[in-house]
């Protein structure tokens, strides 16, 4: 009995943090767009800090992992958008560059999991150009495209790599398309002209879901 009412203590906690984030955010987003950077800096730590409370990470190790087997996982892209606008606090002073690095890397790890890898990498490649630390917007740069996964359309259509569908199709071309010569050639071919579909399709979330349904349809049939 003693357990239990500890487990819903502990439960009610974490939904209490997690209603509590969204005035965090639009707080943050507040300060950046009145240029009250310092103060903006302070409300998105705290909004990271509390999810590393409500999924039980350690300070500094909140992982999209953490977010995949939940049913929060459309707050990736907030996240995203926190990091980036980190990011860019952080490269304001040099007391600050551990924070910035640790912003950038945390940024190159949760951005290929959001539609917004395109526009955030073409915004990171205007931002070197001013920024005072660009060796460190270039190391994310570089870290995001190694860590960007190549089932590149059907990521953006169902805007989840960690989904039933885009994990399917990765184990069929592995197991399957890979195997013949005929497959390997389909592979190469994939890999050179979907990231531009993937592009269009994150430019046009519209067509989404014929894509989804045209997906699913082929994942029938190979199944």
């Amino acid at each position: 009995g003693m357990l239990l009412a500890q487990e819903r203590a502990s439960a009610d906690r974490k939904k209490q943090l997690w209603q509590s984030r969204v005035p965090l955010v639009k707080k943050g987003y507040a300060l950046m767009s009145n240029k009250l950077y310092s103060e903006a800096a302070v409300s998105y730590e705290k909004y990271i800090r509390l999810l590393e409370l409500v999924f039980d990470c350690k300070s500094g190790q909140l992982s999209p992992e953490s977010l995949k087997e939940s049913a929060k996982t459309a707050e990736l892209t907030i996240i995203v958008s926190v990091y980036w606008d980190l990011l860019r606090i952080y490269d304001s002073s040099d007391q600050y560059a551990d924070r910035q690095k640790h912003a950038a890397s945390q940024l190159a790890k949760f951005i290929n999991y959001t539609p917004a890898f395109p526009d955030i990498m073409k915004q990171a490649q205007i931002f070197i150009k001013t920024a005072k630390h660009p060796e460190v917007v270039k190391a994310f740069i570089g870290n995001a495209k190694k860590k960007r996964t190549r089932c590149f359309v059907a990521t953006s259509a169902f805007e989840a790599p960690a989904s039933f569908e885009v994990q399917f199709l990765r184990i069929y071309r592995d197991q399957r398309l890979k195997r013949t010569w005929a497959g390997r050639k389909f592979v190469l071919l994939y890999y050179k002209v979907s990231p531009y579909i993937a592009h269009f399709l994150d430019a046009n979330i519209w067509l989404k879901p014929f894509v989804r349904a045209v997906l699913r349809f082929v994942i029938k049939c190979v199944s």
